[in-house]
């Protein structure tokens, strides 16, 4: 097997009650953890690709999912990060409503730190670079803006839903079984 291939080849990761870890980003693991985790117990294989790997002693299919056998507890609240505020706020400036790429946001203070505002999820939002230039250290009225949400502290859920909405260029589609993206669904 080329090593290009196999590359190509994660394996989606989901948790002991087969969700996935996240969905943003979705949680996969290289071919090379996932066969480790098999050898060592710690996953059940639950899809295969077509693609075969070999050692001297043992042909194995590349598994395509895989469900942790520990069920793993996702913190209820999650960690104040840059790239969390964003999914909260939908990849989208707080104060115009144009959605970016996370390397195209700021996060803006709306009570500027100046005035004695706090870096929190109360006080954070995503905010383009024209918008947070306009606004610099003055409070969102002052500088002619209008906050579209005010801005709050989410919920594991919340950021999951909201990353539903950006499903990855690439799933494979033993995947689709497991993720639950806005895709119609067969009424029978």
């Amino acid at each position: 097997m080329s090593t290009a291939l196999a590359q190509s080849c994660p394996a989606l990761v989901l948790n002991a009650d087969f969700r996935p870890l996240s969905y943003f980003p979705l949680s996969l693991w290289s071919w090379q953890d996932t066969i480790k985790a098999v050898f060592m117990s710690r996953v059940s294989v639950v899809s295969e690709y077509d693609t075969v790997v070999h050692s001297p002693s043992i042909e194995m299919p590349l598994p395509s999912v895989i469900a942790l056998k520990d069920y793993v507890n996702v913190s209820r609240k999650p960690v104040f990060t840059r790239f969390n505020v964003f999914l909260r706020d939908k990849f989208e400036c707080q104060y115009c409503g144009s959605r970016y790429n996370a390397e195209n946001l700021t996060f803006d203070h709306v009570v500027p730190r100046c005035r004695g505002g706090r870096t929190s999820w109360q006080n954070v939002v995503a905010a383009c670079s024209p918008c947070n230039l306009r606004k610099g250290d003055k409070m969102v009225h002052k500088a002619g803006l209008k906050l579209l949400k005010k801005p709050h502290q989410p919920n594991n859920f919340e950021l999951q839903a909201n990353g539903r909405v950006f499903p990855p260029n690439y799933l494979h589609e033993s995947w689709h079984d497991f993720l639950y993206w806005d895709s119609e669904l067969e009424i029978s």
